[in-house]
């Protein structure tokens, strides 16, 4: 099973290449410290499985998950994360990802879940599946996805979910948080839906918001 490991840190990241090199069954076909190295990884060596942290620079986890799986669906990927919140849970399994891990896991507990996501099946840690099903509880938690289609200027799903966000009043930080993405993920979504919509600054982004029906304003 042909393996591409995902983490920021380097410390983590070497030792759980160590850990993934004395797995049988296992071969570690590239390491990568952030969510844009381990797209380039994933073109490059077409692996089975895909360890990804969430919280990374340039482009975090959930992006990462979500770009891959987009591409070649047949890659499975699996969140190994410090981080077992709702948001992040969710985030991930939204995004594409087939296996969630926390990184306090077993060896045993890695080398499962790979041959689990290897064979198109998931595998989530026990601790966590308590989020999967009081999300499937509250299906309505979150407003549905725009179609793009309908969405002014090209602006993707996720830039109009920006936006939103904005004309809500959250800042760059809050909006990551809410999005569970990193804020240099937020500033980017921003910078290109400003370019797309020819804005200047949030107040004008605000208004954008509301003229295109993107956000109700307060009343």
């Amino acid at each position: 099973m042909r393996v591409v490991l995902a983490d920021d840190q380097r410390l983590v990241r070497e030792a759980l290449a160590t850990l993934l090199r004395l797995l049988r069954g296992v071969e570690l076909v590239a390491t990568a410290c952030d969510g844009e190295e381990a797209c380039a990884a994933v073109a490059a060596h077409s692996p089975d499985v895909v360890l990804m942290d969430l919280r990374m620079p340039r482009m975090d986890g959930i992006e990462a998950t979500r770009a891959i799986t987009a591409h070649d669906p047949r890659v499975g990927v699996i969140a190994l994360t410090t981080y077992a919140d709702d948001e992040s849970v969710i985030g991930a399994l939204r995004a594409g990802a087939r296996g969630y891990l926390t990184k306090d896991a077993s060896s045993e507990d890695i080398a499962a879940a790979i041959k689990s996501v290897a064979a198109g099946e998931a595998a989530l840690d026990p601790a966590i599946q308590h989020h999967v099903v009081a999300a499937l509880a509250t299906p309505n938690a979150q407003p549905p996805a725009c179609d793009e289609s309908t969405l002014p200027d090209g602006l993707t799903r996720r830039e109009a979910e920006v936006l939103a966000l904005i004309a809500d009043g959250l800042t760059n930080a809050e909006i990551a948080e809410r999005l569970v993405v990193s804020p240099t993920t937020v500033k980017s979504h921003i910078n290109h839906l400003f370019a797309k919509a020819g804005l200047r600054d949030r107040a004008q982004a605000v208004r954008y918001a509301y003229a295109n029906k993107l956000a109700e304003p307060p009343r």
